[in-house]
């Protein structure tokens, strides 16, 4: 049925045209031979063709244009009659006699215009003749086009301000009145059409109409450009008289247009001026009217006059732009009491926007909007409208775009009440982009209530809110999240150490609630920092401040230890011992035994009982031996029990090459440089003979298990570490125990069963050279390496 009116629509189309066509042509041969009353005759024929009633607006408007297109011709013939001399007056009249009302009409508008461009008689005269006369068409489609042509033909010759049509005074005034007579009609044309046929095309009516809806909206466009029209005559007649009219259609798509129309095509400061008026005609739209665009596109506007110039910024204030705003968006909310959520948070975004761009000293404002938003939230429960959570993102991303400062949101005593309507997965999103901002700005965050309050906004990220479950999370988007809120503990800082311990406790206190999960994310940062804190305070007196509260290093080492703890539990033994080891490290640096050895047992406990991984082991043992190393704060005691344990584990790893490079690292536990106390040369060759007994071994093993004695390799880094010792000054280590450790290697290297490995013949290679480098030096380190035959 459809297609078959689709088929019907082109034909009466084809035919309109061809008719048109055909009058067209006979005008034209009239037109060439002057001949006036055939030229009347069949321009008033070629009209006619548009009084069809079976075109749809779209297929009309073709038709029209065509017309149009002909009519521009005749105008140009009547200019030429009138200068051959005939009565522009007669002419008007003459036009009058066509038969039907619409080319008359169209014949009556073209004339017109020639009449008022002749000048014989007063611009304002004519037009309100026209405007008057056009009312004869009453048909929707029809009259809307007849007026149409009547705005377009007058535009340029309306009785403005410097107009050449400008004729006594106030005739301004007159201009107005017949721009306003016409979108008055146009209008209500506009509106009837929805009227126009069976109910069930209605959809297609509305369609249609939608289409039309730039010709009516043409005459505020003219109004909008009459240089006469001041703010004055704006406010007293322009406004409320285009307001009525919008008002008193009660029609959805005619007010929701108009309302736009009037906001895109006026002057900002005008708006700025008329506020009252024109915010005054919201609660009075139809409820089914998307005022929250409308007035969205106001605020932009508004906003967008504001940042053009600081100059206007006092208007704003002068008319109280904010209060009268807001007191709007309160009444249309009022009135709509069906409005959905989305457009009541899209109202107060756009607001909040419009506050920030003008008022962006008002913190008081801003915060107003997010408490009215609050107010309108409340008892809602949490958001479940996608695009609504995703407004109250951009209502919230708002203050931290402006102010680029997490530090002045945070004064906002309603931005955490507006977070708790969103859900979990939201709530991240948004705490993302509060930690994004604070990176971006390299904000500093120096006191614990503010930490407090930050904490309290990014707790999406810092804890699972309710019905979140660990199998809904992605891995990686997780661990993602974890590292932004792992770098935004390390951007927490304060000079003064009493306000950084409280820091510190306020974020322990909030990464401790995150459940396991996130634990090995944001224990470490919270240790380095409390770190750095110790190592600020070190050489300080136990008590700089003189009073016993005050921070000390072994405050912050309890802290630390009852932090770290939680990891074992979790477990994360790997991550708690290289915490303990780092945390043993800086106690050494305070000269706190008691505290490194406890950090040291710590670690130990944990390698002992929940350490099991082969790989985990030789990693941990290396750390605990390099560690140990560095220590210079224990005693004699003290050391030697540590050590013996860290030279226990190192022999009992599972792989025999683990077992010898462990227990060769050992050999640097008996020997520091920078420590006399310890240079113990016997304990040192102990070890490196151990290790070559364990090589030994393990190339044993290899001929066993695989017919081959296996890589020399383990043999060279014990050398190595026999030449280290050997140049420190190690008495035990002899020049006859390098010589035969070499010849060791070499008889190795030629054994028929000895796999082989380039990498390690290049190893011992270079090994040798170092030697010949060594002993061409000369000195005192050229003799000591000169007995040895490379």
């Amino acid at each position: 049925m459809i297609a078959d009116g689709v088929e019907d629509e082109e034909k009466w189309l084809a035919a309109g045209i061809a008719g048109l066509q055909q009058n067209a042509f006979y005008m034209h041969r009239a037109l060439d031979s002057n001949n006036l009353k055939d030229a009347l005759k069949y321009s008033a024929q070629m009209l006619s063709e548009l009084r069809t009633s079976r075109l749809s607006p779209h297929k009309y408007y073709e038709l029209y244009m065509r017309a149009f297109d002909e009519l521009r011709k005749l105008e140009m013939f009547f200019k030429e009659e009138t200068r051959r001399g005939c009565s522009i007056i007669d002419l008007y009249e003459l036009v009058q006699h066509a038969g039907n009302i619409l080319p008359r009409l169209y014949l009556l508008c073209t004339v017109g215009s020639v009449y008022i461009k002749s000048k014989e008689a007063p611009s304002k005269d004519v037009l309100k003749d026209l405007v008057e006369m056009c009312r004869g068409i009453q048909h929707p489609v029809r009259g809307l086009f007849l007026r149409s042509y009547l705005a377009q033909v007058s535009r340029d010759k309306l009785p403005d301000i410097g107009s050449e049509y400008e004729g006594d005074a106030d005739t301004v005034v007159d201009a107005v009145e017949f721009v306003l007579q016409n979108f008055t009609e146009m209008n209500k044309l506009w509106v009837r059409m929805q009227h126009q046929g069976p109910a069930r095309e209605k959809e297609k009516r509305e369609k249609e109409r939608s289409e039309l809806r730039d010709l009516v909206g043409k005459n505020l466009h003219v109004l909008s450009q009459i240089e006469g029209i001041d703010l004055d005559m704006y406010k007293d007649t322009v406004l409320p008289r285009v307001l009525e009219q919008v008002v008193n259609c009660k029609d959805e798509l005619a007010q929701y247009y108009l309302m736009d129309c009037i906001i895109q095509v006026f002057p900002d400061e005008y708006h700025l001026q008329t506020l009252d008026v024109l915010l005054g005609a919201f609660p009075q739209l139809q409820p089914t009217v998307d005022i929250k665009t409308v007035l969205s596109r106001l605020m932009e506007r508004l906003s967008n006059y504001a940042a053009l110039s600081a100059d206007v910024l006092p208007e704003f204030l002068q008319v109280e732009a904010f209060s009268k705003l807001n007191n709007a968006i309160g009444k249309v909310i009022e009135a709509q009491p069906d409005m959905p959520i989305l457009g009541v948070i899209t109202l107060y975004s756009s607001l909040l926007t419009f506050t920030l761009h003008v008022h962006p000293d008002r913190l008081d404002y801003a915060d107003q909007v997010l408490g009215a938003c609050v107010g309108k939230l409340s008892g809602k429960g949490k958001l479940e409208d996608n695009k609504a959570t995703k407004q109250i993102v951009a209502l919230l991303s708002a203050p931290l775009e402006k102010y680029n400062d997490i530090v002045t949101a945070l004064k906002l005593s309603n931005y955490p009440r507006v977070l708790e309507y969103l859900d979990s997965e939201t709530n991240k999103v948004m705490a993302t982009v509060i930690i994004q901002s604070i990176m971006k700005n390299k904000t500093r965050i120096s006191t614990a209530d503010r930490v407090e309050a930050l904490f309290e906004l990014i707790k999406g990220l810092i804890k699972d809110l309710d019905g979140t479950l660990d199998d809904e999370v992605d891995e990686d988007d997780f661990k993602e999240e974890q590292n932004s809120v792992a770098r935004l503990i390390q951007m927490l800082y304060n000079d003064d150490p009493e306000e950084m311990f409280k820091i510190i406790c306020t974020v322990r206190k909030h990464i401790l609630a995150g459940g396991p999960k996130r634990l090995p994310f944001t224990v470490p940062p919270l240790v380095f920092s409390s770190l750095k804190l110790v190592r600020q305070l070190q050489g300080q007196e136990e008590n700089p401040f003189g009073e016993e509260e005050s921070t000390t290093p072994n405050k912050i080492f309890q802290l630390l230890n009852q932090t770290v703890e939680t990891l074992s539990n979790i477990p994360a033994p790997e991550l708690a011992l290289q915490l303990y080891l780092q945390c043993a490290e800086a106690a050494n640096d305070c000269d706190l035994e008691p505290v490194a050895y406890e950090f040291f047992t710590q670690a130990y406990i944990l390698y002992e009982e929940e350490i099991s991984d082969s790989r985990a082991q030789v990693t941990a043992i290396h750390l605990i031996i390099g560690t140990l190393q560095r220590m210079h704060v224990f005693g004699v005691e003290n050391r030697d029990t540590l050590t013996h344990k860290a030279t226990g584990y190192s022999a009992k790893l599972l792989k025999k090459p683990d077992q010898c490079r462990a227990v060769y690292a050992c050999s640097h536990l008996f020997w520091v440089d920078d420590q006399d106390n310890v240079k113990d040369g016997e304990r040192v060759l102990l070890c490196l003979k151990r290790a070559l007994r364990i090589a030994n071994a393990a190339q044993q093993m290899s001929t066993a298990a695989r017919g081959s004695t296996g890589s020399v390799t383990l043999f060279v880094e014990i050398l190595n570490k026999y030449l280290y010792f050997f140049e420190k000054g190690n008495p035990q280590i002899t020049v006859a125990a390098i010589q035969s450790l070499i010849e060791l290697i070499t008889t190795e290297m030629q054994s028929d069963s000895s796999t082989s490995d380039p990498a390690a013949d290049a190893f011992f290679a270079s090994t040798l050279r170092y030697i010949e480098f060594q002993k061409q030096k000369g000195g005192a380190v050229g003799e000591k390496y000169e007995p040895i035959k490379a």
